[in-house]
């Protein structure tokens, strides 16, 4: 099931939200060189993405890792600790951005409202932190650099979760050729979401795939646990009862 729309009113303008959109696809475009070129995407990668072998100390006999045929290799020697960060405003490709951004609109502007825009950005980039946290911490000596929003807005999903479990949110459900529209729970969504990240995480401990999916489970975690200690609850008070009025949820 893919989220296309929630009904899910907001008082405050997303500023923060647009601000992190037009953050992501500036590096995307000035950083990354849109992909264009491998060499400038595989230097932005092994630069500022978080490579866990590097982080914890854990690289042994080897000083790089090769990231395919006819990309350069990475070499380590970039940043560590910093990466955690920077990683999380780093993309692989047009279509990791586009879901990522997709994803941090739909659902980062209500979080974004039910805090204020100040905390809004502080708690996304501590659930980004913990994500890339996570990650690191299971798969430790893996030389494989990590990047992408996905850590951040897993974090921005937990949130959402517990604030708003019952809004509902139009969903492309696709099963074989079988593609239809259909309006869901909020919850049903992400805990199917999350359920998934847990499972592949068990199926794929060291994330050889490619996708971090450590990183969306830590990063949820986060979510759902500090989203209360974010909250601005003159704010979300404000939200229910424009929810009342207007019947949605």
């Amino acid at each position: 099931m893919f989220p296309l729309r929630d009904d899910n009113p907001t008082i405050l303008t997303p500023v923060v939200t647009i601000v992190l959109i037009l953050a992501n696809i500036a590096v995307w475009v000035y950083v990354q060189g849109m992909g264009l070129s491998m060499d400038v995407l595989a230097d932005s990668v092994c630069r500022f993405g978080a490579i866990p072998a590097e982080i914890t100390g854990l690289t042994g006999d080897y000083d790089g890792v090769d990231l395919g045929e006819g990309i350069p290799p990475c070499v380590f020697g970039g940043m560590t600790h910093g990466a955690m960060v920077t990683s999380m405003f780093l993309h692989g490709s047009w279509v990791h951005l586009i879901t990522n951004m997709w994803f941090l609109w739909l659902f980062g502007n209500n979080i974004e409202d039910s805090m204020g825009h100040v905390r809004f950005i502080v708690f996304y980039l501590i659930v980004g932190v913990a994500a890339a946290g996570a990650h690191v911490y299971m798969t430790q000596d893996s030389p494989i650099p990590m990047v992408g929003a996905s850590g951040a807005i897993s974090g921005v999903m937990g949130a959402y979760l517990l604030l708003y479990p019952r809004i509902r949110v139009e969903t492309l459900f696709i099963f074989v050729i079988i593609l239809r529209i259909i309006r869901v729970p909020a919850w049903l969504v992400l805990m199917l979401w999350f359920g998934l990240q847990v499972l592949s995480g068990y199926m794929d401990p060291m994330a050889t795939g490619g996708v971090a999916v450590w990183a969306h489970v830590g990063g949820f975690v986060a979510g759902v646990l500090l989203i209360k200690l974010f909250e601005d609850r003159s704010l979300t008070a404000e939200r229910k009862r424009q929810m009342q009025v207007s019947g949605a949820g």
